[in-house]
Parts: structure tokens; C-alpha cells; sequence
């Protein structure tokens, strides 16, 4: 695992630390939950499907946490556990692209979006930050978006609405936990290329009849470019979050960090 990833780590860094890391499974959540895990964090992480063969979180719980349902499973198991947690990254969205704009979204396409976006995080946070304020320590992680501030007039116009929410929600709430010792921030990836991100490259590489690499390319493009001239890595928004919620990070609070290569044309 260690010779896996890309970075120097001290493995001690974490040490008695207890982490959730939602939608951890693939992608940048299965990145940032490999960071906790060689840092010496307990790790804890859900998701709809099993974890990979190579992760081995010290707690997996099988949920939809698009649902109430699902949270409060989650709750529960954590608080039956651990009884609380030390650090939590809300990282679990998405949504599917339907042809059209955005007017193909039904009330139930919103609805759906909405509860794994941006209710998901609000749910997780009710539930666990007031042991985080109880105990005066804890940070607070939602993982965003630059479609909140980059949007297209498409389909994903619901998923964007929602990171919006989203990030008007982690102000305020980081104003409101700041004084009692919980610090609350954002991160707003760009083109990341995850599994998920490489499966579409290939799927407009086939369509399209053109190569992988001009695949990419047209994508980026789409974005109005990125300055430094390729995709990111998932392991470079987990390192991202590891500052954040390090001691490093111990007087940020309240901040949206864009982590897109240059793709927004201002911040």
C-alpha cells in the first residue's frame, strides 16, 4: 500500500485519530481514506458497494447514505464503535448525465440529487458534530466541486445547484462551530481522474472514434481548459484534505479550496 502511493507520509502523523471517510470505496474517497490509513488513523468508511480488495479499513458499513435511513445506520455504528469521531470528510456525490438540458430533470431527479449532495453531509453532520463540540475538537471536511462555480446548462445543472447549497451550508455552519473548537471547511476539485473519469474518457474515445488521449483532451476543453495541461490525482486532493485536518491546518476554518489546475478563470 505504502509503495502505492505517491507521496511521503509519516506514519504517525493520524496516530489515535478517528476518521469517517464517505463514498470511500473508489476514487478520491478510496485516496483520502489510503492517506488516514498510512498515517496511522482509524478509518472508517461507507459506501453502496464493498470496499476494494486492497482496502482494509478498520470499519466498513455497507449504506445509502443518500437516504436517512442510510446516515442513521451510519450513526449508529460509529457511535456504537467509537463513540464519535475526530475527523469527518464528507466526500459521497454524483450524479448521472441524462441527455438534454435541464429540463429532462424530473422532481425526482432533483429530489435524489439534493439528499446525496448536499443532505448526506447535512445529516452526518447533526448527528456527529456534537460530540465533536462536547469534547471542544474536530474537523469537518465536505468534498465540493467546481461545477458550483463553473455550471453547465445541462443535466448536471442539479448537481451543481446542490454543491452550491453545499457550500453556503459549510459557511455558515463553520461560523456557527468555529468558537466551540470545530473547524468546518471545503474542497472544490476540477477534472480529477479517477476510475469513474477514465471509464467516460473511454466511452467518448469508442463513441467518438477517437483516441483516449484526444478524449481527454475534448473534456478538458469543455471546461474552457486547464492551465497546467493534464488531469489531477486523486491522491493530490487527499493530500490536500490531510493538511486540512492536521494540526497544520489549525487556524483555517470556513475556506472553499479550488483544486482544479487553473481551470477557474478567477477564485
Amino acid at each position: 500500500m505504502t509503495n502505492s502511493y505517491p507521496f511521503v507520509v509519516f506514519g504517525d502523523e493520524f496516530k489515535g485519530k478517528r476518521v469517517l471517510v464517505t463514498g470511500g470505496t473508489k476514487g478520491v474517497g478510496e485516496a483520502i481514506v489510503r492517506r488516514f490509513e498510512l498515517s496511522g488513523a482509524s478509518v472508517a468508511t461507507t459506501a453502496r458497494s464493498e470496499t476494494a480488495h486492497r482496502q482494509s479499513p478498520a470499519l466498513f458499513i455497507k449504506a445509502d447514505i443518500g437516504t436517512a435511513r442510510g446516515v442513521q445506520s451510519v450513526v449508529d455504528r460509529i457511535q456504537q464503535e467509537w463513540g464519535g469521531l475526530d475527523v469527518l470528510v464528507n466526500n459521497v456525490g454524483g450524479t448521472e448525465t441524462k441527455p438534454g438540458g435541464f429540463e429532462v430533470l424530473s422532481d425526482e431527479d432533483w429530489q435524489g440529487i439534493l439528499e446525496v449532495n448536499l443532505l448526506a453531509a447535512v445529516r452526518l453532520d447533526r448527528a456527529l458534530i456534537p460530540g465533536m463540540i462536547e469534547r471542544k475538537s474536530g474537523v469537518v471536511i465536505h468534498i465540493s466541486s467546481i461545477a458550483h462555480r463553473l455550471p453547465f446548462p445541462n443535466s448536471t445543472l442539479a448537481y451543481a445547484a446542490a454543491k452550491g447549497a453545499l457550500t453556503t451550508y459549510s459557511k455558515g455552519l463553520a461560523k456557527g462551530v468555529g468558537p466551540r473548537g470545530v473547524r468546518v471547511s471545503m474542497i472544490s476539485p476540477g477534472f480529477i481522474e479517477t476510475s469513474g473519469a477514465r471509464g467516460m474518457i473511454a466511452d467518448i474515445s469508442r463513441g467518438s472514434g477517437i483516441s483516449e488521449d484526444a478524449a481527454r483532451q475534448r473534456i478538458m476543453d469543455m471546461l474552457g481548459g486547464i492551465p497546467m495541461g493534464r488531469t489531477g490525482r486523486p491522491e493530490e486532493v487527499a493530500e490536500l484534505v490531510a493538511f486540512l485536518a492536521s494540526d497544520r491546518g489549525g487556524f483555517i476554518s470556513g475556506a472553499d479550496y479550488i483544486i482544479d489546475g487553473g481551470t477557474m478563470p478567477t477564485t
